[in-house]
């Protein structure tokens, strides 16, 4: 990953320079003093990934300097603030901007932030290089051989833009991750061949831990497994409930939040957690719909597919 550094304090680009080299992350390609040094024609000419920007600048503040930028240029951008005034961050969040980092600068929340970004980031270049590759394809073959009976142009998509949206939901590379993407696509298969209901969820968890072990073994072993993955859905999804939380207070308005809060989630599941992260209230853990939080996810990535 490339990465141009903007913030009026030398101290502050040092600090991040050295964090993204000695944790491998990627190379700082550029930096500047003031958003009036930068504008989208230098980014693309340096191919910059990921923009890392101060919101308070001297001449031409970060807010300004996006709104700038954002028609033009197709990285990622990372704000960099002690201010948490809602109505500048909520604009921030209008023109793309899509992470913060609080000043004074956590070394464990620079790493990540930028870890999240990149790994949405190579996603979306890994969806884009498969368009192209059926853009190709299309010119090339007739629209029936496209699309007939597998429909193969679709069907190897569906798991990139599951796990577009669990990078969204702050839980790639988590524990249950591959549990979460399996039994997506079971689901997906399951509604490719005319079901409209989601079967059992015995029968889900046992599809799951055949899926990984393999029709070979005993069934005993299935069984084993399909509880063990129930366990790890049943963290992960509390792990998505705390994240989503995290956002709300941080900014109820934030999009991410605003968007599958209550589409996974009932109200006061969410509610509840938000308080119990204030340290308002201590609350057992809440058993989610696990079937309702399946569906939403199926459907949510079964939409993004048709809208390619």
């Amino acid at each position: 990953m490339k990465f141009f550094i903007v913030d009026d304090a030398p101290t502050i680009r040092g600090m991040l320079s050295n964090i993204i080299e000695e944790e491998g992350l990627g190379s700082v390609v550029g930096e500047a003093a003031d958003g009036s040094e930068v504008d989208a024609h230098t980014l693309d000419v340096q191919e910059v990934d990921i923009l890392m920007i101060d919101l308070l600048m001297p001449i031409r503040d970060g807010i300004e300097t996006v709104r700038e930028i954002a028609p033009s240029f197709r990285g990622k951008i990372i704000m960099i603030s002690q201010v948490e005034t809602k109505d500048m961050i909520s604009e921030a969040y209008s023109l793309g901007v899509e992470h913060y980092i609080t000043k004074p600068i956590n070394r464990l929340e620079v790493v990540s932030v930028i870890k999240k970004v990149s790994d949405y980031l190579r996603v979306e270049k890994s969806l884009h290089n498969i368009q192209k590759s059926l853009s190709f394809l299309t010119t090339h073959n007739t629209k029936n051989r496209l699309f007939e009976n597998t429909l193969p142009s679709k069907q190897p998509l569906f798991p990139s833009f599951a796990k577009s949206i669990l990078l969204e939901l702050g839980i790639v590379g988590k524990n249950g991750e591959k549990d979460l993407l399996d039994l997506l696509e079971i689901l997906h298969q399951w509604d490719m061949e005319g079901n409209r209901e989601l079967p059992p969820l015995k029968d889900l968890y046992e599809q799951a831990a055949k899926k990984r072990l393999g029709s070979s073994v005993s069934p005993e072993e299935i069984r084993k497994e399909a509880k063990a993955v129930e366990q790890r859905i049943r963290r992960i999804l509390q792990q998505v409930l705390e994240h989503l939380a995290s956002l709300g207070l941080t900014d109820y308005a934030n999009p991410t939040f605003e968007y599958y809060s209550s589409k996974l989630f009932d109200y006061t599941q969410v509610r509840m957690k938000m308080l119990e992260l204030e340290g308002k209230k201590h609350t057992a853990t809440s058993r989610i719909d696990i079937k309702k939080f399946l569906y939403a996810l199926q459907m949510e990535t079964k939409g993004r597919l048709s809208q390619r």
